[in-house]
């Protein structure tokens, strides 16, 4: 089948934002609720295995901080703290703090100018979505799944099914560009070929079953991608 639509990950895919985004976030969030939890770079990465940075804050709690979890006001809290991150992590991205990956956005002008369709598929917050993405790239976006639009995040394939009805698109017609295994797990379970830019906190990651893993989107064309498009339709 053509492709049709390219879907994007966004925190490690359209800008590496862990280490030097969403990390200090977090540890300004805790800072300010006066609690003692820090992350370094170390540990951050390990929990960057939970996807989700609520469900990333009970993971860490419940081997680190038990106490916080058995308050009948936990949840609350860790509602209340990721809003507290989300506010420093845009106003990071407002002082202009993290740029976008190379490649990033020729390849949203191509795509876009050679018809086709873009949508993005993300765990990350829709307010962090549109901090990083200037207006005239998140004017090129048909679709934003992002946050808690589907109960279950990555690896689960939620978020691209979502997409996909959303579009009314077959997976056989779209391609993800994703930098983690997660991501890449989640991509593949909704049926979609898949190209993986590995961000520094993933590149020893796993990602057989990529159609391709690339250092970066520079130089990566629409006629490239279609290619790799027909070639996980022929294979499957």
């Amino acid at each position: 089948m053509t492709l049709q639509a390219l879907i994007f990950d966004v925190d490690g895919t359209l800008a590496d934002t862990e280490r030097d985004g969403h990390r200090p976030a977090f540890n300004a969030a805790f800072a300010e609720a006066g609690m003692d939890w820090h992350w370094d770079a170390d540990l951050y990465g390990e929990l960057l295995a939970v996807t989700g940075g609520k469900e990333r804050m009970a993971f860490y709690a419940e081997r680190h901080d038990p106490t916080f979890l058995a308050a009948a006001d936990a949840e609350t809290r860790i509602r209340a703290l990721h809003a507290a991150k989300t506010r420093h992590y845009v106003d990071l991205l407002s002082r202009g703090g993290i740029p976008l990956r190379p490649g990033v956005v020729a390849l949203l002008h191509a795509a876009h100018a050679a018809g086709l369709r873009l949508a993005i598929a993300t765990t990350t917050t829709p307010e962090n979505v549109t901090a990083l993405l200037p207006p005239e790239l998140m004017g090129l976006f048909e679709k934003v799944g992002a946050g808690d639009t589907v109960a279950n995040k990555k690896p689960a394939p939620d978020i691209y099914q979502w997409v996909l009805q959303e579009m009314h698109l077959p997976a056989s017609a779209c391609l993800a560009i994703e930098d983690s295994e997660n991501g890449l797990k989640a991509a593949l379970s909704a049926g979609l070929g898949t190209v993986v830019t590995p961000c520094g906190y993933t590149r020893e990651q796993d990602f057989r079953g990529a159609l391709a893993v690339l250092p970066h989107l520079d130089g990566v064309s629409p006629g490239l991608l279609e290619v790799w498009c027909s070639s996980y339709a022929s294979n499957k």
